[in-house]
């Protein structure tokens, strides 16, 4: 039995299947993280964001950061999904879900698991304005 669910995907994402995956009856808590793509940044509207990366090393380091979740706090699956490709403003480009006996350390996890994706996972975006686009650095 694993205990994540790591997917990368052009498809649209799904908050249930995660959810689902981490569901158990040994644990009182679920606590998810829903990204979406919002509709300016730094007073400047955006019109969609573009995702890419590269995939066999963003999959190692998002395996690599569940693990760690599992390892530091008490929790018992996580699940961590991200887009690629463009993505309208709404839509969802990121979900973690994480259960656990106890609320505290899902809320925990799923923060370390969120930070740390957006601190060390090779996926880069691509935000879309009127007059133009530009790649935002991924790790500042």
């Amino acid at each position: 039995m694993s205990l994540t669910f790591i997917k990368i995907t052009p498809e649209k994402l799904n908050l249930q299947e995660c959810v689902h995956f981490v569901e158990d009856a040994t644990c009182g808590g679920i606590v998810t993280f829903i990204g979406t793509v919002r509709n300016d940044t730094e007073g400047k509207a955006v019109s969609k964001l573009d995702f890419s990366t590269y995939k066999p090393m963003a999959i190692k380091e998002m395996e690599l950061i569940a693990n760690a979740a599992l390892q530091h706090f008490d929790i018992h699956k996580i699940a961590m999904h991200h887009a690629e490709g463009l993505l309208q403003i709404g839509e969802i480009p990121v979900i973690i879900a994480v259960s656990a006996k106890h609320r505290k350390a899902a809320f925990l996890a799923c923060e370390f698991a969120i930070d740390s994706l957006k601190k060390t996972v090779p996926i880069w975006k691509k935000e879309h304005f009127e007059d133009g686009e530009v790649w935002v650095n991924a790790h500042p």
